[in-house]
């Protein structure tokens, strides 16, 4: 098993690709802990998971909200306290929403940018804090999407969170690669979650279109001929977490079905 005996932290780990990579690290021999601000979710999940044949001593749930640094810090330090340490993070929690340029408000490009983006590298921070005084090195992921990779006339906010993740990772790797810490990113495309029905329906209202168009239209639009599924995106993290990996620096892999070539 790839990653037997290690430690992870998947943020958003209750529901669509944070769930997908915490059985796919389970099945890989990992302690998985669900970090999530749904508690209920993370309640769940954590049942579910045990239900699956998944033992409980390899299974951890703690709500956090990443715009916390405290909570983050308390989270850090439960792991640590229950497991010995972090090998790896995944840094997967995020929101979405979209407005034309014109209408986009303080308070949403605030919220986006304190989840996607500064919660996220203030995890990173937390977690690679704790590496580097554990002296064992690590796997730091950060989630991206192909939004990242080019400007989207409804998405501007968005995009350009999910681009500072990607420059984000480029920084944090070289940083601290000296550590024997690989941080890189896999940058999803659209993928079908309970998620994309939310955002099917912002399109809808913006763009006037049917419930449901916008997300058959993507799904057609994508060279591998469907929608991304959560499950697509665990054989990139679970290589991205192992030792498979070692020489990999910096990167932000793009798993998207052939929608963006970089």
């Amino acid at each position: 098993m790839k990653l037997d005996s290690k430690t992870s932290v998947i943020t958003g780990g209750a529901r669509g690709i944070g769930l997908a990579i915490s059985r796919a690290y389970l099945e890989e021999g990992a302690s998985v802990v669900i970090a999530d601000v749904d508690q209920g979710a993370i309640d769940e999940v954590l049942a579910t998971l045990e239900g699956e044949g998944h033992a409980a001593s390899r299974l951890m749930g703690v709500r956090l909200d990443v715009c916390d640094r405290q909570a983050i810090d308390a989270m850090v330090a439960s792991v640590t306290e229950r497991f010995g340490g972090i090998d790896i993070l995944v840094n997967n929690a995020a929101i979405f929403d979209m407005a034309p340029v014109l209408e986009v408000t303080e308070e949403s490009f605030d919220r986006q940018f304190a989840v996607n983006t500064k919660g996220l590298f203030f995890t990173l921070q937390a977690v690679a804090k704790a590496m580097v005084a554990r002296g064992r090195g690590g796997k730091i992921i950060n989630m991206s999407s192909q939004a990242g990779r080019r400007g989207e006339p409804l998405v501007s906010v968005y995009c350009a969170s999910k681009a500072a993740v990607i420059s984000l990772t480029q920084s944090c790797g070289l940083s601290l690669i000296a550590h024997g810490i690989n941080v890189n990113g896999i940058a999803p495309g659209v993928v079908d979650t309970p998620m994309w029905d939310e955002v099917d329906a912002l399109f809808a209202r913006f763009e006037n279109r049917p419930l449901g168009e916008k997300k058959r239209l993507v799904g057609e639009a994508v060279p591998y001929g469907r929608m991304g599924r959560p499950e697509d995106h665990a054989g990139a993290a679970v290589f991205l977490a192992s030792a498979d990996s070692d020489y990999v620096v910096a990167q932000t892999l793009n798993v998207d079905g052939g929608n963006w070539m970089s």
